[in-house]
């Protein structure tokens, strides 16, 4: 089987799914990007392409993006083009992000090969993070802005023969009239992977001993420090609780660049502008800002923490707050609707009102004050995760399911569903409150495919 993926920076949604591929040893893989320091995956070929074309810095603003993303499209196109010409490369399905416009223009050159592109977002002028903050103002032009955005997925719906997107939230956010072409499935979490570790160590620079899970340690966590991701909310409760909790200590994790919004006019960042207007009313000696970091270091941090916090504006769900549960973390959240997609109040976290940073304090205080009276919450957060979003046993099974849908000669092996696979496991499963369910192709019974599930399954819960 030969697979094309298409995405700017590479891996993106697809980290877990092509790393499951390349292992199996049983396709030829390659990744079509813009990213050159993206990561050498075994197996999988990177192929750079750069867009054909790029707006001026004056372009005229409703057909701005249009325009970045049918040079995208163009670039991304030729690329693939070139592949076949040079290399004799026709995938037999092409995978990839719809956002940026790379998929746009594939089927001028294989008509005949199927695309399952990624969906993400539907902008919307109304409904998600524009006009959400009353900080943030909206002029008039807003609505024609977002709608003009919109002018890629609505070309992209037409370009590809299937749609993925990872939540409900983000299916409704985008008409009705995607919804026939749409299937709904996370991208997954490796919770085999990713589990609590009751012996963590962390060493940081200004603290003679590394931190342990006897600490009282709180976190936070967002790839950029922003408003979108609640970073303004969350620094407004740390006065309270500091004050409260005199021997908390708090990690942050975050760049200081901004991925969605608005930026902040400080020339720190919103960091910046926040550090200014606390000053002296929190003890800065306890607040340490951790930047961007390695994957294992974000493990470490989340597994330390004694209350982890996930704050977002109505928009897309971060993975942190899947990984930070399947890490058995104890979170609290603000309380929005894609959040409440993952996280049932009093069950497996606890929500805040997103504008509320005194309610926001009070509840990290009570949870930093009796962590056993709250620790049920991370059990059964990781719990959810693995039945809703694990990838290996839950979403694997549906991506593979919908690929081979589109290729009903040329199947991708361990083809179908089945649950309780053996009976021996069947005691096991129903302990933990869920079923798992298996792949399993009729005509392969023993494919590599199938031990690598079992393996990383029975491994998850054991």
């Amino acid at each position: 089987m030969k697979l094309l993926f298409v995405h700017q920076n590479m891996p993106g949604q697809y980290r877990e799914l092509i790393q499951w591929l390349a292992a199996t040893g049983m396709h030829e893989l390659v990744f079509l990007t813009q990213r050159r320091d993206a990561p050498q995956i075994p197996g999988v070929r990177t192929q750079l392409y750069t867009p054909h074309h790029s707006p001026a810095k004056g372009a005229y603003g409703l057909s701005k993006v249009w325009e970045e993303a049918s040079g995208t499209g163009f670039g991304a196109a030729m690329a693939a083009q070139k592949l076949e010409r040079d290399e004799g490369f026709k995938p037999d399905i092409v995978l990839g992000h719809t956002g940026w416009g790379e998929l746009l223009f594939f089927k001028e050159i294989w008509p005949d090969v199927p695309i399952l592109g990624f969906f993400e977002y539907f902008y919307r002028a109304k409904g998600g993070p524009v006009g959400f903050d009353p900080e943030d103002t909206v002029n008039a032009h807003t609505p024609f802005l977002m709608a003009a955005r919109n002018a890629v997925p609505f070309a992209n719906i037409q370009s590809v023969d299937l749609g993925h997107v990872p939540t409900q939230w983000q299916k409704n956010t985008f008409p009705k009239s995607f919804h026939s072409k749409f299937y709904t499935c996370h991208d997954g979490i490796r919770t085999d992977l990713l589990r609590p570790n009751p012996a963590v160590r962390l060493g940081l620079g200004r603290l003679e001993q590394p931190l342990s899970r006897k600490d009282e340690v709180f976190t936070y966590m967002a790839r950029n420090l922003e408003r979108t991701r609640g970073f303004h909310v969350f620094m407004r409760a740390l006065p309270k609780v500091l004050a409260a909790r005199p021997n908390a200590r708090v990690l942050i994790i975050g760049g200081s660049e901004t991925s969605y919004g608005r930026k902040s006019g400080h020339e720190g960042g919103l960091r910046g502008e926040m550090e200014a207007e606390l000053g002296d009313k929190l003890d800065w000696d306890r607040v340490h800002f951790l930047g961007q970091v390695p994957y294992e270091k974000f493990c470490e941090v989340v597994q330390i923490s004694r209350c982890h916090i996930y704050l977002t504006m109505p928009f897309v769900l971060s993975w942190s707050l899947l990984e930070a549960m399947s890490m058995q973390a104890t979170i609290v959240a603000s309380d929005v609707a894609p959040v409440r997609e993952a996280i049932a109040h009093g069950k497996t976290g606890l929500l805040v009102d997103f504008f509320d940073a005194q309610a926001l304090a009070e509840q990290v205080i009570e949870v930093l004050a009796h962590p056993q009276d709250h620790a049920h919450l991370g059990r059964a957060a990781r719990a959810h995760v693995m039945a809703n979003y694990d990838f290996l046993s839950h979403c694997l099974p549906e991506h593979i399911a919908r690929i081979n849908s589109l290729l009903p000669n040329n199947l991708i092996t361990s083809k179908i569903i089945i649950n309780n696979y053996a009976k021996h496991i069947e005691p096991l499963h129903l302990h933990l409150g869920f079923k798992i369910r298996f792949w399993y192709h009729t005509r392969y019974p023993l494919t590599p495919e199938f031990f690598l599930i079992v393996a990383a399954y029975v491994g998850s819960v054991l």
